[in-house]
């Protein structure tokens, strides 16, 4: 099934006065998503509202054709959702707790029921633990967990919310390889700060901040559109303020006393600056520069 998610001038502002929404519009299809942006761009308010746990002062989301507004009930059907920050009860196993959850997503056939979280549970590689409680799991055991309890009822939307936050390299790699895997015949939407997530497993993606979408497109485009306009010096730790009234920093990165300056210019910058060819990470930085300059500027 070739699912479509279409998101129009979406405005959330919170009672103190915060927009976490500034008509947001994104239009997605199966695979996985990449929604980049630092704390407090806007990710989770948007997840929120997607998942229909509050709702948007102004805008529409349409999902296959249905909006949302008029018809609430149909993506909770469509939806698996796994926030940033989930609790558990405890004293209750894994298998326990994903019944008790398959029964409030409608899962009403017992048998049917048992084998749906049986395989869940083997999927994510905890079948071995199905008996032991969840409060219990590592972080990459609760975080696969969390998958797995939105993968119930087979849905074709699936939000994660910051997945690998705290995970360690191997467990964040085990992770994105299962998101991935799930990504390929609904819509997966990945929200994080962290870049390389995106970079790994995203085809499609788009940049936030302050409530704003500031671009949306491949990677490989991204990066394609930054080429030859990405520059990089190696100076010492205290030069760097000099540097950055001079030039357009884009990021550093310190070593052994030592700064690796990446600066973006359309033109050679010279004085001692090499041509670096650019990665997401640049990308990124160069976007959330423009987005500071322009909120400075309105001030």
């Amino acid at each position: 099934m070739n699912n479509t998610l279409e998101i129009t001038e979406l405005t959330k502002t919170y009672p103190n006065g915060i927009q976490a929404l500034n008509s947001v519009s994104l239009r997605l299809s199966n695979g996985m998503f990449g929604l980049l942006g630092p704390n407090g761009a806007g990710k989770s308010t948007l997840m929120k509202t997607l998942a229909g746990l509050q709702a948007a002062d102004s805008g529409r989301i349409m999902f296959n054709g249905i909006d949302l507004a008029e018809h609430p009930d149909y993506i909770k059907k469509q939806l698996g959702f796994l926030p940033q920050d989930f609790g558990v009860y405890p004293k209750v196993s894994a298998y326990d707790l994903l019944m008790h959850l398959a029964v409030l997503k409608g899962l009403t056939n017992a048998q049917a029921r048992k084998e749906q979280v049986l395989s869940l549970l083997d999927k994510v590689n905890l079948y071995a633990f199905r008996h032991k409680e969840v409060h219990t799991f590592s972080g990459g055991m609760r975080q696969r967990f969390g998958i797995a309890q939105a993968l119930l009822g087979n849905p074709q939307l699936v939000i994660v919310d910051e997945p690998t936050a705290g995970l360690d390299p191997e467990e964040r790699n085990r992770f994105n390889d299962f998101l991935a895997e799930i990504g390929e015949d609904i819509i997966v939407i990945l929200s994080t700060h962290l870049v390389e997530d995106v970079k790994n497993l995203c085809t499609q993606m788009a940049i936030m901040n302050h409530g704003t979408v500031l671009a949306m497109g491949a990677p490989t485009d991204f990066l394609q559109a930054m080429k030859g306009r990405l520059w990089e010096k190696t100076i010492a730790r205290k030069e760097r303020a000099a540097y950055e009234s001079q030039y357009r920093v884009l990021s550093s990165q310190l070593t052994r006393g030592q700064l690796s300056l990446h600066i973006e210019s359309e033109e050679n910058p010279q004085n001692g600056f090499s041509p670096l060819a650019p990665n997401l990470e640049d990308v990124y930085f160069s976007y959330l520069k423009k987005s500071a300059h322009v909120s400075a500027a309105t001030l």
